[in-house]
């Protein structure tokens, strides 16, 4: 079945309070006060988006954004507690302590003609729309149906469009309007797609799925800084195992990974193509594993894995010219977090981590002598010894070595002198010399 499209008169259907489960007591208290605050005033005020999607499926939702007919400069003055954000779409964002409770005013026809608050680039691709209208006009501005459920705040009511309370129920992701069209306005709606599939367990509809295949090459032209925000929410949000194969899946792994996905392609060596996506799948699975544990994530490791099969190949290719191994190392870092820029921006604050992460996995193979004990102290140790477990877990590394490391980490002090071969040697802080004293020379006798 093919993807609603926008009727000239929609009318919405009604679910009524006794007709869903979604009720107020599962809403956050902020964003009840924006929504009764918006409403006594005169404005309509609608909980919106993935949060009536995840209140209907039982899921506790991490956000609530909140659709309104009142304009951001009006939402400004309604709330002094809020900031306007935003040049491509106009928002307004209402703090309370650490809760944003993010308002946007309903969009109006995408075809209307607006020269000033419109703006799209030669591929199709929205650059600025600022074009206000009514709820009949911006339902068909979201994106999946699924994500276009109003809950109404005036009678509790949820309003839907376009079908989305059954897709959620057949647990069915399903673009509103012409897919290949809707790609091309917000490419990283292919990223949702992937996102929203691995994180609901749904299906994407066979019409918002085959353009997946097709349209890669759109996510050129959106801004690597974007890119990367979408990868965090992507592969941190528990379901990075199934998203790694969903992007593998529709070729999308490329688009942030430029270098690996040539890797994966061009590796002469198969084997070590599959080592790598060995590598991948152990690392995804281990993250997830995390943070269904509560454990602390960054997105500063997995970026370090999807690099490492570059960097080492390109250390190898250092090593060829002659250059120390370290030194390998260092130079195919900088080269490969360089290249890596122009595709998915990595933040400033975890580059620096991640060339750590990479150089240490040089380091640990030596363990003799004080420089051993000094990886123990490295703020980045137990990082890159984590990366060191799955290189040997898919066998590019000995076990040995990781039971080595695993170890040294349980013994005192005293044993792991032992261990690095220093026996009652000074420990790893005490590495000056002290400077031998000159002997005084014994006047000769007179």
């Amino acid at each position: 079945m093919s993807p609603p499209v926008k009727e000239s008169n929609p009318q919405p259907v009604i679910v009524g309070r006794g007709e869903h489960p979604v009720s107020r007591s599962m809403i956050s208290e902020p964003a009840l006060k924006v929504l009764y605050r918006l409403k006594n005033t005169g404005h309509q005020a609608f909980l919106v988006g993935g949060a009536v999607r995840d209140l209907l499926l039982g899921i506790q939702p991490k956000d609530f954004d909140i659709a309104t007919d009142a304009t951001p400069d009006q939402v400004h003055e309604l709330f002094r507690n809020s900031r306007l954000i935003g040049r491509r779409f106009r928002l307004a964002h209402v703090r309370f302590g650490r809760e944003i409770i993010e308002v946007a005013t309903f969009r109006g026809d995408s075809n209307a003609p607006d020269v000033d608050n419109r703006k799209r680039d030669d591929t199709g691709r929205i650059l600025r729309d600022n074009v206000y209208g009514d709820i009949d006009d911006d339902v068909w501005r979201r994106d999946f149906t699924v994500n276009a459920l109003y809950y109404n705040i005036a009678d509790f009511s949820i309003w839907d469009y376009v079908g989305g309370v059954d897709d959620v129920r057949d647990k069915t992701l399903k673009l509103i309007g012409d897919p290949v069209t809707r790609y091309q306005e917000d490419p990283v709606r292919m990223l949702r797609a992937v996102r929203f599939a691995a994180k609901l367990g749904f299906t994407i509809d066979k019409a918002s799925e085959q353009p997946l295949y097709e349209l890669g090459h759109l996510l050129d032209n959106v801004p690597p800084a974007r890119l990367a925000d979408e990868a965090i929410k992507l592969f941190l949000a528990g379901h990075a195992s199934t998203t790694f194969e969903l992007l593998r899946r529709y070729d999308l792994i490329k688009v942030m990974y430029a270098q690996t996905a040539e890797f994966l392609r061009a590796s002469d060596n198969e084997k070590e193509a599959d080592r790598a996506v060995e590598l991948f799948r152990a690392a995804t699975s281990n993250t997830d594993l995390r943070i269904a544990e509560d454990k602390p994530v960054t997105p500063a490791f997995l970026i370090a894995v999807f690099l490492w099969p570059v960097v080492r190949m390109h250390t190898e290719y250092f090593r060829k010219e002659g250059k120390g191994p370290i030194q390998s190392v260092i130079l195919a870092c900088e080269y490969v977090m360089h290249e890596q820029q122009s595709s998915m921006a990595v933040p400033r604050r975890v580059m620096l981590p991640i060339k750590e992460m990479l150089t240490m996995q040089i380091r640990l193979r030596h363990r003799r002598g004080v420089r051993a004990l000094r990886l123990l102290e490295h703020p980045r140790f137990r990082a890159a010894y984590d990366l060191l477990l799955l290189r040997a877990q898919v066998g590019e590394e000995p076990e040995e070595l990781a039971e080595w490391w695993t170890t040294v980490q349980t013994k005192s002090n005293a044993e792991q002198r032992d261990m690095v071969g220093m026996g009652k040697a000074k420990s790893a802080s005490d590495t000056t010399r002290k400077p031998r004293r000159r002997r005084r020379r014994k006047k000769p006798d007179a």
